[in-house]
């Protein structure tokens, strides 16, 4: 399928960009931490793990048009994590998600990311509502839409707990 956004953003400290093969070694950092994943895929993941799911995400661009960037500190080259769109079959609709390992937490990375991926679903995806699908316990991400205009819509049960539906704002 042809993208339907850009395949690379640039903000003043990262690049997001497609992921490449060798992205899943930094990438793993994310994902063998157990604090890092806990409301997400909900405990540490091997290193074929990690691939297994940087494969998923670069498939989702193919099935969907659009998908998550590898989020790329510009003045490293050092991939910190995920930034991007994504809509796996069991959410209840296209979702903004952002996931860093905790190395780059506390330092704006994640809000920069986030911000850049409104802009671009407000420009590109306007029929598109997007949401931030978070684990009720997640008070980070939680802090985090509602720092960059999300609001709380619902909660809702989703994979045996309680997940908050935050809506993103249709103007910025």
């Amino acid at each position: 399928m042809q993208p339907l956004v850009p395949d690379q953003i640039e903000t003043e400290r990262l690049m997001l960009r497609q992921f490449k093969e060798e992205d899943w070694k930094d990438l793993h950092h994310y994902y063998a931490s157990a604090q890092a994943t806990k409301f997400t895929v909900g405990r540490a993941f091997t290193e074929g793990e990690t691939w297994r799911a940087m494969c998923s995400m670069v498939g989702h661009w193919q099935i969907r048009g659009y998908g998550p960037y590898a989020v790329e500190e510009k003045s490293s080259g050092t991939v910190l994590g995920i930034a991007g769109f994504w809509y796996p079959n069991d959410f209840p609709s296209p979702e903004i998600k952002w996931a860093l390992a905790p190395a780059h937490w506390g330092k704006g990375y994640a809000s920069e990311a986030a911000r850049a991926v409104q802009k671009v679903g407000l420009q590109y995806l306007p029929d598109i509502s997007l949401i931030s699908f978070i684990n009720a316990d997640n008070s980070p991400s939680i802090q985090l839409a509602l720092a960059i205009g999300a609001t709380l819509e619902k909660e809702v049960q989703f994979r045996g707990s309680n997940w908050h539906i935050y809506r993103h704002p249709s103007a910025i």
